[in-house]
Parts: structure tokens; C-alpha cells; sequence
């Protein structure tokens, strides 16, 4: 940590030592407020979003006196979200499929094609309101279905196209989505039942019960010990290696161009590769609670360092365009979920609760989309396994195989023109 003035302004910088310290200090304040404040709790604000912010709160604060700044030494986020996003492609087995049938198809489906018309919806209403489409793109599938994770991620890309104030348009979006996942899943599913006078009885095919109950098992029967973490972190390291030497190989065919891609989504495809390819040839085995253990570190130092450094004076210029963009992107979503999912996923119980979820992760985060779909099965005393079966696993883990691609597609597109 080093202070010292420069042409009349105290200057803290903080070292990558320092910032990453600071960084878990902050993660774990985050985790003791959203414990002891029921609200956050309810609305399922992430740990990292509320320790980080509470620093970019703080750097505002002084970046206000005019005589005071703070500088971080992030090098360490680059790693933890390449991690992250291989441990994301860790979890996704194609054998999942098999367990939802037609409905978690159609589901599926319906959240890849969400996330283009997210993408385009938010770049064409940000041009016609005069700001630069790759903003509207932050407003988009980035920060809604991708959330904090993702917007943490693609928004300093952006920045680095030269447009200005993306990483903090793409985490305020996250954080409104969170807030608004939360609060309209439970009103919708209500709505539904009382417009259309559904039965409230759910799909009494055991199928659903067992495999929700197989894959909520499956992590009680992975035990964690130094070794297993040990192998685990290795194989994780060396799919790390693989994606980088990829986004390094394919940045050398695409010299020349602006075409991007970003280290994390090559190395979430090479875990995707590996992952399916071990399903069958069964190379290692691969322990689901260590996977669970580094996602969740890697997430919480990278997403914590990526909102302590958030500059939330960007913000300014973009606040009353951003606002319009987020609520008409709410309604979006709740048109869709309302009209036309529900009606594809069969008009009955289960529908309802899936869209529920489908609300609470297409705009915030998988808890969201859990948390409503325990409310409403809660409120209604009948559980839904199908819908408990399927929305996680899109949400959390099935959804990014294109989600990702999409939004890398998009802003490729709109940066070239």
C-alpha cells in the first residue's frame, strides 16, 4: 500500500496484495449483512455486490471531496473470473438433458432465445434514445439473464471498445434485475392461476421427484477433503491453461479485425468439452462440492473486486436512458413469460411455478428464480418437482452455452459498425 500526493490530490493505491485482502475482507462484510438484514436476504443481493459496493459508495464519497482517490491493483480478478467461468462449464453435462424430457427443451430454448431479444431490444432502445447500442447490450442479456457474474465480466470489455461507463451501466442493470427478479415472479404466478382457474396440482410423474432429488443428493454424496480440493483446483488450472491458449490462437487467425473473444469463454468451452467427454470415458472423477467450493471463491473475490472498483460517477450522464431501458426490458419479460411461455409449457400448475423461475433468472440471478418458485409452492402447499427439476438447471448451468456465445456475437456486431 503506498500514499502520497500528486499535484495536490492524496493518492491511496493499494497493491494486488493489499486489494486482494481488502477484497475478502469486503466479501465477508457482504455475507454478515445480507444475514442480519432480512430484505437484502429476501431479494437475494450477492455477498460480493453488497461488500464491494459498499466501497465504491466510499470511493464516491471521496471522489466527491476532490482532494482524495483511491487506486486498486485488481491482477487478480482476471484469474478468478476465468475460473468461475470454467468451473461453469465444468457443470454442464449434456446427460442433464435427458432428466427434464420435452419440457426442459422448450424451457431451454426459450431462455436462449430470450437472451438474443434481450440484446437486441436493449441495443435499439438505446440508440433511440442516443446512446451507444453496446449500452443498451449492458442493459441487456449481459446484466438481466447473465447477472452480475457476466456483467462483472463483459463490461470492462466494453470499456476497453472505448465506451464509457459500460462496466458500471452493466452492474447497476445486474442489481436492478435482482431487485425486480424478486419482486414480480410471486404477482405473476398469482395472476396466472386466477385468470386462467388452474387446478393447483402438479405433474405426478415420479421422474421429476427423482431426478430433482438425485441432483439435490448429489452433492451430499461428494465428501471434501485437501486431496480431492487438491486434484480438483488441478484439473480446473489446466482447463484454465487450455481456454487462454485458445482465445490466444484464435486472436492470432482473427489479427486484423475486431473480433473478440474474451479467455473466459474459451475456457468455459473447453470445460464444456472435457466435461461430456468424461461423462463417457470417465478420465477423472469429478467431485460436484469441490466444483461448488472454487465457483463460489472465484465469483466472490472476482465480483467483489469488480464492484469496490466500480466508478458509479459514470453513472451520471446515463441514469434517466438506463431507467427507461430496464423497465421496458421488465416488461419484456413479463409479456413473454405471461403469453407465451406459459402457454408452450402447457397452461397448467407446473407452468405457472416455471415461470415463476423464469422471471426471477431471466432478469436477476438462479436464487431469484428459487426463491420464487418456493414462494409460490409455499403459498399454493403443492410442490412442484418438474419446475424445481428444470429451471436450476437451465438457469445455472445449461443456459450459458449460448447465452455467452450470443452476447459475445452481439458485441462483436455492434462494435464493427
Amino acid at each position: 500500500m503506498l500514499f502520497e500526493l500528486l499535484n495536490g490530490i492524496a493518492v491511496l493505491k493499494f497493491d494486488a496484495l493489499w486489494t486482494t485482502t481488502l477484497a475478502i475482507i469486503l466479501l465477508l462484510i457482504g455475507f454478515a449483512i445480507r444475514n442480519k438484514v432480512g430484505i437484502i436476504g429476501r431479494f437475494c443481493i450477492p455477498a460480493p455486490v453488497i461488500g464491494g459496493l459498499l466501497m465504491s459508495i466510499t470511493t464516491l464519497i471521496l471522489h466527491h471531496t476532490g482532494n482524495f482517490t483511491v487506486q486498486f491493483t485488481t491482477s487478480m480478478q482476471s484469474p478468478m473470473m476465468l475460473a468461475f467461468f470454467t468451473t461453469v462449464g465444468v457443470g454442464v453435462s449434456f446427460g442433464l438433458l435427458k432428466k427434464g424430457g420435452r419440457a426442459l427443451i422448450i424451457y431451454l430454448v426459450f431462455c436462449w432465445v430470450l437472451a438474443a431479444i434481450q440484446n437486441a431490444f436493449g441495443a435499439g432502445l438505446a440508440s433511440a434514445l442516443g446512446l451507444n447500442p453496446l449500452l443498451g447490450i449492458m442493459a441487456g442479456a449481459v446484466s438481466l439473464e447473465g447477472g452480475h457474474g457476466a456483467a462483472a465480466a463483459f463490461g470492462p470489455m466494453v470499456e476497453g471498445l472505448g465506451v464509457k461507463g459500460a462496466a458500471a451501466v452493466a452492474i447497476a442493470s445486474a442489481t436492478f434485475g435482482l431487485i425486480a427478479g424478486g419482486l414480480l415472479g410471486g404477482p405473476v404466478a398469482k395472476t396466472l392461476i386466477e385468470r386462467h382457474h388452474l387446478k393447483i396440482e402438479a405433474n405426478a410423474d415420479t421422474m421429476f421427484q427423482k431426478s430433482a432429488d438425485d441432483i439435490l443428493n448429489e452433492q451430499s454424496e461428494r465428501k471434501v477433503t485437501s486431496a480431492a480440493l487438491l486434484s480438483t483446483l488441478a484439473l480446473v488450472l489446466i482447463l484454465m491453461v487450455i481456454g487462454s491458449y485458445l482465445s490466444q490462437y484464435i486472436a492470432r487467425l482473427t489479427a486484423g479485425t475486431n473480433f473478440s473473444l474474451p479467455g473466459y469463454v474459451t475456457a468455459m468451452f473447453a470445460a464444456v468439452v472435457f466435461r461430456n467427454l468424461n461423462d463417457h470415458l470417465h478420465f477423472v472423477k469429478i467431485n460436484s462440492s469441490c466444483i461448488d467450493i472454487i465457483s463460489d471463491i472465484s465469483i466472490g473475490i472476482f465480483l467483489t473486486m469488480a464492484m469496490m472498483s466500480l466508478r458509479i460517477w459514470d453513472l451520471y450522464d446515463l441514469a434517466l436512458p438506463l431507467i427507461v431501458i430496464l423497465m421496458l426490458q421488465t416488461t419484456l419479460i413479463v409479456l413473454l413469460a405471461m403469453f407465451v411461455l406459459f402457454r408452450l409449457l402447457g397452461r397448467d400448475y407446473d407452468a405457472v411455478v416455471m415461470c415463476s423461475g423464469f422471471i426471477g433468472h431471466g432478469l436477476g440471478a438462479t436464487p431469484n428464480a428459487v426463491a420464487n418458485m418456493g414462494s409460490v409452492c409455499e403459498r399454493y402447499g403443492v410442490m412442484s418437482y418438474k419446475a424445481f427439476l428444470i429451471v436450476p438447471l437451465c438457469g445455472a448451468v445449461l443456459i450459458d452455452l449460448v447465452g455467452i456465445p450470443n452476447i459475445v456475437w452481439f458485441i462483436n456486431f455492434f462494435a464493427n459498425r
